[in-house]
Order: C-alpha cells, then structure tokens, then sequence
C-alpha cells in the first residue's frame, strides 16, 4: 500500500471565490455544517497555515451512509487523499472527488482528538479540554440539518484530517507532527451525491497538528 512516500498532486483551481454560492468563515476550534448538492464544488481553505481540519461527510438523504476511511484507503490502495482521490462510504459509493489541491496530502488515519484520547495520550489533567469529538456531539445536538436527519452519537465515523500531517512510522505506529499546509493552501472536492459536511475546525493544543495555534477556515461552495 501507498504510504508516505506516495506522490502529491498538487493542482489548482480555475473557480472564482467571487461566484461562490456559499462563501464562509468558520472560527478556530468552533464546528461548521452545510449540504453540498450533487455537482456543486466544495473548497476548504486553510487561512493561517497549518490548522487541521476535522471532517465527515453523510449522505443527505440517508444518514446510516457516510465517509468510510477502510473502504477510501481500500479502494485506492493510498493512505493520503490528494488530487484524484475519490471519497468513498460504508456502502462503497463514491461521495465525492477531489478536483484541485495545493497542499498536497491529507490524513485518513489519525482521527479525531476526544476528551478520552487526550487523557490517554497526554495527561489527566487534560480531559476538560476541548476536543474535535465535543465539536461534532454538539452540531449533532444543536444543528437543524443533523436534528432533521435524526443523528447522534453512534452516527460518528472514522473522519478525514484535511491539511493534517500523520506520518506512518516503520513499526506501523502513527506520529503527530508539524503540518505540509501554508496560508492560503486549499483542497477542492466536487460532490457525487447530495451530502452533508461536518466539520470541526481543530481546537487541539497538546500536538502540533495546528502549530499549537487553532485558526480560522474559509469554506466555500460553488454552483
């Protein structure tokens, strides 16, 4: 399988920010929720540099299929998502594709940060501390599009680290380390069905997925 010395494809877009339909700031460490229709193109942006971003994706219409990392790591036989990669389901369909990315790699495997992981990886001290998982439990319970759906916890998936740098050591362990993104590096996808986006825009301060900083995402969507 493809690790991390697969090649990046790095491709930029022809889309005008100016002609997006949706065109948003979502704050550092806050979560984000949105439909993007079959067709539509969907843009995150990494403003500051270096900031992971948390992100699953569910069929709309159909909640019980969503984002699969098994079945997107299978079935292109890759560990990182660039250019090209299409995003797959439990139910092995194509969600969406990625059409244009300056940053080059993202993760599958890393996961998202829970009060329980920081305390394992960490210290005890550290399970008060926000986290990706308290992100998305919240738009779950808070959101009308997630309400209208009916979802909750046991809805949450494996998610994809967009911009996030997750090394496979030789021995097969995982290495949180300093990110490949910049100011202004973006990942593009354009949507094979109608889906929902959750996002949780990283809060994490005990690694450096995000320089120890959480910053803010642009996300934009496209007619």
């Amino acid at each position: 399988m493809n690790g991390q010395n697969q090649q990046n494809s790095l491709t930029e877009s022809n889309l005008d920010p100016a002609h997006a339909i949706i065109d948003e700031i979502c704050s550092a460490g806050e979560p984000w929720v949105k439909q993007v229709k079959t067709g539509q193109t969907f843009r995150i942006v990494d403003l500051e540099g270096n900031q992971a971003v948390d992100t699953l994706f569910f069929n709309v219409h159909h909640a019980l299929e969503r984002y699969s990392a098994p079945d997107t790591i299978r079935e292109q036989n890759r560990l990182y998502l660039t250019t090209g990669s299409k995003l797959y389901s439990n139910f092995n369909n194509v969600m969406l594709t990625i059409v244009a990315d300056t940053c080059g790699r993202h993760d599958t495997l890393g996961g998202a940060c829970a009060a329980e992981s920081n305390t394992v990886r960490y210290s005890l001290d550290k399970y008060p501390m926000h986290s990706c998982r308290d992100n998305f439990l919240h738009a779950l319970s808070h959101d009308p599009l997630c309400e209208q759906l009916g979802m909750s916890k046991r809805d949450l998936p494996s998610n994809i680290n967009f911009f996030m740098n997750v090394p496979v050591t030789e021995g097969g362990r995982l290495e949180f380390v300093d990110g490949i993104s910049a100011p202004g590096k973006y990942v593009e996808m354009r949507a094979e069905m109608d889906v929902m986006v959750l996002i949780s825009n990283c809060p994490q301060l005990n690694n450096p997925c995000n320089a120890y900083n959480p910053t803010p995402i642009r996300l934009l969507i496209w007619d």
